[in-house]
C-alpha cells in the first residue's frame, strides 16, 4: 500500500488537476478535454492493476507464509513426540561433532531445549569415511579464536569470494572462519572429499530454480554431507527435513524408500523450500535462517527488532539459529581457501561417474552384489534411499545408481540378477511382484516369535539401527541389556521379531 501511495501521489504532482471553472477552461477545446480524461483514465487503470497485483502479491505471501509456519508447527509436534519416544538417540561411540553451539552436554549428548527443533547447526552425523574424534568442542556462544591470519586478510578474502550473502567482518563471522579453516582439518579434508562428489549434485538443483549455488554449503552445516543422517527428533537425510515438510515437498516416505536420503531428491525439495522462504523475506540470510528454526521465527524477531536485516534480528533469534549463517560462511570460506590452509581432499569410496538405471521389479541389493560383484557398501552409498536394501520396482519405476565401471554387468545380468535367490531375498519382506507394507518391529516387539538380529557395521549407531528397522532406540536398548548408546563393530544386536 506504501507503494500504491508514491505512485498516486507521484501521479498528482505530474499531471495536477485544473480548476473546472473560469477561464482557464475557455482556453481548452472539446477534443483537448477528451484527450486529457482519457489519459487520466489510463494512468487511473494502470494505477489500479497495480494495486490489484500488489494485493495479489501480498496475499500470496501471507498465504505462502502460513503455509510454512503450518508445516513448522507440525514438525515441532513430531519432534517433541520423537524425542518422549525415543531418548538418548544417536550418541554414537567416537564419533562426536567437532564443535558444539553450546547445546551438547559433556558427554556428547545432545540436549533439546524448546527453542531446539531440527538441530540443523549442532547436530552433526559423519558419513562412513569420518570417524575420526575431534579434538576439542567448543561452545561459539563464548569462544574468541585467535588466527596467524591478520584481520585485514581475512576481511580481503571475505570479500573477493563475492557471495550473494553480504556479512561485515566481525568477531562472530572471523570465530566461525577460524574454526573451519584451522581447529579441525581433519574433518574438513574429509568433507572436501565428499563435496568433490555431492556439490555438483546441489549446484544443478539450484541452478534448475535459479537460486544462489552458494546455497549448497548449507548442507555442510546440517549434516556434514551425510545423506543418511538422522536426528534425535527425526529429521533425516543430508537437508535434515522432518516428516510432514518433507511430505509436502514430495518427497516420498514409506517402508522401503525415504527419499529423504536420497542426495538428489532431498537437494531439489531443499532449493524449492528455500525459494519459498525467499519469496516471502526477500533477503537470503533470512530465508537460510527460516530454514533452521522456521519462518514463524524469523517474522518474530523481525517484530522485536523494528527491522528486516540478519544482524539487526540476530539477537532476537534461537541461538542455534544466530550462529547459522555465520557457520556457513565461515564452511564456505574454508573450502575456497583451503588451499591457504594445507587442506587437501580426502580419498573417498564414491566413484566418479555413475550410471542410473530405471528398475520395474523388486530388487535386492544382495542379488546385484553377488551375481556382479558390486560391493552392497557401494550401493548403500549411491542408493540410500532404499534403507532396507530393497527396491521396490514393482510398485513402480525406481532409481537405481550404480558405478560406470558396473553398468554393462548390470546390463548383461538383469535376468539373472532378478532371479538370483528372489524367494529367499523376499521372503517375509516382500511378495515378488506385489511389494506389502513392512510390519513395524516397533508393533512387533511384544509378539511371539523368532528374534532378529543385525550385525553392526563401521559407521552403524543405534539411531540408524532402529530406523532401518522400524523400532526405537529404546526398544532395541531394552532387548539388548545396553545401558548405554555406545555400540562396536561386529556386534549381535537383537532388531525385533519375525
Amino acid at each position: 500500500m506504501k507503494k500504491f501511495t508514491i505512485i498516486l501521489t507521484a501521479l498528482l504532482l505530474a499531471s495536477p488537476l485544473q480548476a473546472v471553472a473560469g477561464p482557464q477552461t475557455d482556453r481548452k477545446t472539446r477534443r483537448q478535454l477528451e484527450k486529457e480524461n482519457s489519459q487520466l483514465r489510463q494512468r487511473l487503470e494502470s494505477i489500479q492493476q497495480e494495486l490489484d497485483w500488489l494485493r495479489q502479491d501480498k496475499n500470496e505471501r501471507d498465504s505462502l507464509e502460513r503455509q510454512m509456519e503450518l508445516l513448522y508447527r507440525e514438525d515441532r509436534k513430531e519432534s517433541a513426540a520423537d524425542y518422549f519416544d525415543s531418548p538418548g538417540d544417536f550418541q554414537e561411540s567416537g564419533q562426536q561433532d567437532g564443535y558444539q553451539q553450546g547445546d551438547f552436554q559433556q558427554d556428547g549428548d545432545f540436549d533439546y531445549t524448546d527453542s531446539v527443533t531440527d538441530s540443523l547447526l549442532s547436530v552433526w552425523y559423519l558419513h562412513r569415511q569420518i570417524r575420526e574424534n575431534p579434538q576439542a568442542n567448543y561452545n561459539m556462544d563464548s569462544v574468541h579464536f585467535t588466527s596467524g591470519v591478520p584481520d585485514q586478510v581475512l576481511i580481503e578474502r571475505l570479500e573477493r569470494m563475492n557471495s550473494f550473502i553480504r556479512l561485515p567482518y566481525n568477531e562472530t563471522v572471523k570465530n566461525y572462519m577460524v574454526l573451519y579453516s584451522e581447529k579441525m582439518p581433519t574433518r574438513m579434508s574429509q568433507m572436501l572429499g565428499l563435496a568433490q562428489y555431492y556439490m555438483p549434485i546441489f549446484e544443478e538443483a539450484f541452478r534448475k530454480y535459479g537460486l544462489p549455488l552458494e546455497l549448497k554449503y548449507m548442507a555442510i552445516i546440517e549434516s556434514a554431507l551425510n545423506p543418511v543422517a538422522v536426528s534425535r527428533v527425526g529429521a533425516t537425510g543430508m537437508w535434515q527435513f522432518m516428516h510432514s515438510t518433507a511430505r509436502n515437498y514430495g518427497l516420498r516416505i514409506d517402508s522401503y524408500i525415504d527419499d529423504r536420503m536420497d542426495p538428489v531428491a532431498s537437494v531439489d525439495a531443499a532449493a524449492r523450500y528455500l525459494r519459498d522462504a525467499y519469496r516471502i523475506f526477500g533477503d537470503w540470510s533470512l530465508a537460510i535462517s527460516s530454514y533452521n528454526c522456521g519462518s514463524g521465527n524469523v517474522n518474530k524477531a523481525i517484530k522485536r527488532a523494528g527491522r528486516r536485516d540478519f544482524w539487526s534480528i540476530y539477537p532476537y533469534l534461537p541461538r542455534e539459529t544466530r550462529g547459522y549463517v555465520p557457520a556457513m560462511v565461515g564452511a564456505m570460506y574454508a573450502i575456497n581457501y583451503a588451499k591457504e590452509y594445507g587442506l587437501e581432499p580426502a580419498p573417498v569410496q564414491m566413484p566418479e561417474h555413475v550410471d542410473t538405471f530405471m528398475v520395474n521389479k523388486n530388487l535386492h541389493f544382495r542379488q546385484v552384489s553377488e551375481v556382479i560383484g558390486i560391493p552392497i557398501d557401494d550401493l548403500r552409498d549411491l542408493n540410500p534411499q532404499y534403507y532396507k536394501d530393497i527396491v521396490p520396482g514393482a510398485q513402480g519405476d525406481q532409481v537405481l545408481r550404480l558405478p560406470f565401471n558396473y553398468s554393462n554387468a548390470f546390463i548383461d545380468s538383469q535376468d539373472t540378477i532378478y532371479k538370483h535367490k528372489a524367494a529367499e531375498m523376499f521372503s517375509g519382506s516382500v511378495e515378488v511382484g506385489r511389494p506389502q507394507p513392512a510390519t513395524s518391529t516397533r508393533k512387533a516387539s511384544s509378539g511371539s516369535g523368532s528374534w532378529v538380529y543385525y550385525k553392526v557395521r563401521r559407521g552403524d549407531n543405534l539411531g540408524k539401527i532402529a530406523a532401518r528397522h522400524h523400532t526405537t532406540v529404546k526398544n532395541i536398548k531394552s532387548w539388548n541389556g545396553l545401558k548405554s548408546d555406545k555400540i562396536r563393530e561386529g556386534q549381535r544386536l537383537k532388531v525385533g521379531k519375525r
